[in-house]
């Protein structure tokens, strides 16, 4: 477990981005917002900046705006993320994802693991690329807290 001050204590998607998904996207939704709150890693390398961080993620255009608040909410730092190179492993993303909830229904066991094993490479590699870019603005995160943001970023991706 890290420690308390390296840590988001709350996530916030933006609401004018969240609108009725397939159960299967809103489960992942939650469940990475439960996993991430339950363990995470997450420090600004900013004097005068320590957390638990309240965090507000929402999309502008081709940025991600990853606000860091503190426990009350107020205001730290407020990071602005290209997502050039984010768009083509999102993309296909969501299409292993789609093969993936196919497949689920009616595939067999091998199937199923081998585009699974796909899906997973792919969020890996998103996960990496976002813990790289937010290191580049001064925030260290671990892999799986990169991991479990990739899929809010992912969520947020979605407009309906």
């Amino acid at each position: 477990m890290h420690a308390v001050e390296h840590s988001i204590c709350a996530v916030h998607l933006d609401e004018r981005t969240l609108v009725r998904r397939r159960p299967e996207v809103e489960h992942e939704r939650s469940v990475a917002i439960y996993d991430l709150l339950e363990e995470n890693y997450f420090r600004v390398r900013q004097d005068g900046v320590s957390g638990p961080y309240s965090l507000h993620l929402s999309l502008d255009g081709d940025k991600l705006i990853v606000q860091v608040n503190n426990r009350d909410d107020q205001p730290l730092t407020t990071t602005f993320l290209s997502l050039k190179g984010f768009r083509s492993i999102v993309r296909e993303y969501f299409m292993v994802c789609e093969s993936y909830y196919t497949a689920i229904r009616s595939a067999t066991p091998s199937k199923i693991e081998s585009i699974d094993m796909g899906r997973r490479g792919l969020h890996n590699e998103g996960a990496a690329m976002l813990a790289e870019r937010l290191n580049d603005h001064g925030i260290d995160v671990d892999e799986d807290t990169a991991r479990r943001l990739f899929t809010l970023v992912c969520v947020l991706h979605l407009r309906g």
